[in-house]
């Protein structure tokens, strides 16, 4: 088997079904199969049911999208896994080049590819940098935005890396994320301390530990219909997570790296941000 999808669905079974016939309209020209971690509270949900290539693993407890995710590769069978939104269309040829390119490339640990919105827009999460207390600074600022074309102050969200691009980036966004198997094993997995968000983030950071790359494939896409799931849901359990995740990110990899004073600005934006997040939502829910 060249290539496994594991896909995980939270009660949106009509979500996951579009996006498992977007994979098949493709008609991916490569052995994969398509693994779909069902950690719902309705066991009932139906999918499309119609192919051999499905494998649907049922009744798991909800314990956060990295160990549904981890689940999923224990059930697998490919030499690369993808692990893919079920918000998210395919387009026709995507798999199978981002396949080849890691068969020619093994350096490569993670890839990501050229995602759009449904507008047609990119989703910049695609390609991003880590998250410093520098680089997240230039981005809450507006800096990027100001000078797209510079690397000091676009680093947070790469955006001097055109979208058409091949090219080596932080990190790749877990809504597309490819990689060997071997280096996943390697990983041990996702960290499972990460509920949701933020473990695409750590996954990539320890691939570059392990000396890899990972890459940003731009000559591929898929659509990410992202106003239908995560943030934008306005849940205030959802909002946590998203939060919770940064404080973890940085008490992981970069609490040793900064002094007392840097480390208590940090955790206060955050908290602000987070703080602020729901305050807007109250507003507009009134």
């Amino acid at each position: 088997m060249d290539l496994s999808i594991v896909m995980i669905n939270y009660n949106n079974a009509t979500l996951t079904g579009q996006s498992i016939n977007s994979i098949f309209a493709c008609v991916p020209q490569i052995p994969f199969e398509i693994i779909v971690v069902d950690n719902s509270s309705d066991s009932s949900q139906k999918y499309n049911d119609n192919h051999d290539e499905v494998i649907v693993i049922k009744g798991v407890e909800n314990k956060g999208f990295g160990n549904a995710c981890n689940i999923g590769v224990k059930r697998s069978s490919g030499k690369y896994i993808l692990f893919l939104n079920n918000d998210t269309i395919m387009h026709k040829g995507t798999l199978e080049s981002c396949v080849h390119y890691l068969r020619q490339y093994p350096q490569v640990g993670a890839l990501g590819t050229r995602t759009l919105l449904e507008d047609g827009t990119l989703d910049h999460a695609c390609k991003r940098g880590f998250p410093t207390p520098r680089s997240s600074l230039y981005y809450f600022c507006g800096m990027d935005k100001r000078h797209p074309d510079s690397k000091r102050y676009g680093v947070y969200r790469q955006t001097f890396i055109t979208e058409d691009a091949i090219s080596e980036v932080d990190s790749v966004a877990g809504s597309f994320l490819m990689m060997p198997r071997s280096v996943f094993d390697r990983l041990d997995g996702y960290d499972e301390t990460f509920f949701m968000y933020g473990e695409d983030l750590d996954l990539c950071y320890r691939v570059k530990e392990l000396g890899f790359s990972v890459m940003y494939y731009g000559k591929a896409a898929i659509t990410h219909l992202k106003g239908q799931s995560g943030l934008h849901i306005k849940s205030q359990t959802v909002i946590f997570h998203f939060y919770n995740a940064m404080l973890l990110f940085y008490k992981k990899h970069y609490l040793h790296r900064y002094n007392l004073f840097i480390t208590a600005l940090v955790y206060f934006a955050i908290k602000a941000k987070y703080m602020l997040t729901l305050l807007k939502m109250k507003l507009g829910k009134s």
